[in-house]
């Protein structure tokens, strides 16, 4: 299948770049990958989507694959859209669902990123690869990394979660340890790069993760029959996500294939102990102010600085959604609540979009009858420590006491 990329677009300025050359940023911001719709709506209909196996490919002429023998893949997508009633009731949310990201092959919607990312930087003849992480992207790009044959280098802080650092290990990563915060380490990899020779995936770094990551928003329209909900609630770090399903529902409705005229309300998810975005957002600028000190135990949240600040905060706008920071204190307890009520595996990131619905309810921002879709990026196995619990012990000699079970 040929690729129906049509160039490339710097998102500070517009300007056009070729599209079969490698780059990471233009004027030191993103870039985006524009398609020739016309020719996508040409080869791609709704019935030819709907009959191709259930991974995040069977959007093929929407990524910029430029050939399909060279796809790297771990047969991730498509992601269960769960209606939640009981969370919903408990929250006062008459029509709530959550997309499970937590069920991708290495447990985050990361991978979304990662299979186009290195399948593009196999095409562009790629083999060493580096990432800065807070957590769970170190561990899928070193798998993914894997199974293309390529060297991965990841760099994380030192208090990142232990399964996220066992995780690049166990794929064959080199994984190590920064005594500082995600923008420290990818100060590393930035200045290795000559030394090293490899190829920075960080964050919006390179134009290809972003592309991976719509296909949260082009399955989010699929399961629901071509339409969007009315608020989507994210977790906000770098900002890929929210970013790129934006890039996704624009895409679809150039295409025609949405029902109605209706588009989501985007909201922009973020702990109190790291919210650059919402203060950015609160103030009115387009840029966010670096936070010092960032401290929350949501590792994809701690991201104190980000290059795509300024995209993040036009899809917020530009959608009429907003950005709300949550108490760091609850998370945990948003955790519980979201796992005890509905059995998905909630981790803090998702735990604070489960925070801002309270919170949006509560001012009257959010109404109790819109239809709600929060996203778990990551499931709560990824944070042993956070769910960790002393059970009580039985002795297998003695017969136990019923009426204290």
């Amino acid at each position: 299948m040929p690729s129906y990329v049509s160039h490339l677009e710097a998102a500070i300025d517009g300007t056009h770049l070729p599209a079969r050359e490698q780059h990471t940023l233009h004027e030191g911001r993103p870039i985006w990958v524009r398609y020739d719709l016309d020719a996508v709506g040409r080869a791609m209909t709704k019935e030819i989507v709907q009959k191709r196996p259930h991974t995040l490919w069977r959007y093929r002429e929407l990524l910029p694959a430029e050939d399909d023998r060279g796809i790297v893949s771990l047969g991730e997508g498509m992601s269960p859209l769960l209606r939640c009633d009981r969370l919903g009731k408990s929250l006062g949310l008459s029509n709530l669902f959550i997309k499970d990201e937590s069920q991708m092959p290495t447990g985050s919607f990361k991978d979304r990123g990662q299979t186009v990312a290195i399948t593009m930087a196999k095409w562009f003849g790629v083999n060493r690869v580096a990432i800065p992480t807070a957590g769970n992207a170190g561990g899928s790009m070193a798998a993914y990394a894997a199974r293309a044959g390529m060297e991965a280098y990841v760099f994380m802080p030192d208090d990142a979660p232990e399964i996220n650092q066992y995780e690049v290990v166990q794929a064959g990563g080199h994984a190590y340890l920064v005594n500082g915060l995600i923008n420290d380490c990818a100060k590393i990899v930035l200045d290795g790069k000559e030394a090293m020779g490899w190829f920075d995936i960080s964050t919006l770094k390179e134009p290809y993760r972003i592309e991976g990551k719509k296909t949260m928003g082009l399955e989010l329209a699929e399961q629901l029959d071509w339409t969007l909900p009315d608020v989507i609630l994210y977790p906000t770090g770098g900002g890929t996500g929210l970013i790129g399903m934006w890039k996704g529902f624009q895409e679809l409705r150039e295409l025609g294939w949405l029902k109605g005229e209706r588009m989501p309300r985007m909201v922009a998810v973020q702990s109190d102990g790291c919210c650059p975005i919402v203060e950015a957002f609160k103030k009115g600028e387009r840029f966010a102010e670096p936070v010092d000190d960032a401290v929350t135990i949501a590792g994809g949240l701690r991201v104190p600085v980000a290059v795509g600040d300024f995209m993040m905060l036009d899809v917020i706008r530009e959608s009429d959604g907003c950005a709300v920071a949550v108490s760091e204190e609850r998370l945990v307890e948003w955790m519980h609540l979201g796992t005890e009520a509905e059995g998905i595996s909630i981790g803090p990131e998702s735990a604070a979009c489960i925070g801002a619905a309270e919170s949006l309810l509560n001012s009257k921002w959010l109404t109790s009858e819109e239809q709600v879709v929060i996203f778990s990026c990551g499931g709560a196995r990824k944070y042993p420590e956070l769910i960790r619990a002393d059970l009580p012990r039985i002795d297998k000699d003695k017969v136990p006491d019923w009426a204290s079970l």
